[in-house]
């Protein structure tokens, strides 16, 4: 199935990935998108513009955060959880509020 490129995990920046989830839109979309798995554009958008959407949904692809699959016209985002732990262990449960190990190991191991 065809996909949004997403960047190495040798090449994914530190300030990189803090600076696409420091914007409060992006940071509930990785919020969002930890709580579902994974979820279309239009589930994720809400009643925000959807060419502002598209801008936050390309930041944190770039930044190494999401992983968008297309399925014909459909784009699947889910969070890369496994690769960005390996590349900067313990982020993502940080930034998720700190969420249970248990739990968090149980997302990125799937």
């Amino acid at each position: 199935m065809p996909c949004h490129d997403s960047p190495d995990l040798k090449k994914l920046d530190l300030i990189t990935v803090l600076r696409a989830l420091a914007d409060p839109v992006r940071l509930d979309i990785v919020q969002r998108l930890y709580v579902l798995g994974e979820a279309n554009c239009a589930a994720l958008i809400g009643a925000r513009p959807k060419s502002s959407m598209s801008h936050h949904f390309q930041v944190l692809r770039e930044s190494g955060v999401l992983h968008t699959r297309i399925e014909g016209v459909q784009h699947h985002n889910s969070l890369r959880l496994q690769e960005l732990e390996e590349r900067f262990p313990g982020l993502m449960q940080s930034i998720l509020g700190g969420a249970d190990a248990t739990q968090f190991r149980r997302q990125t191991s799937s």
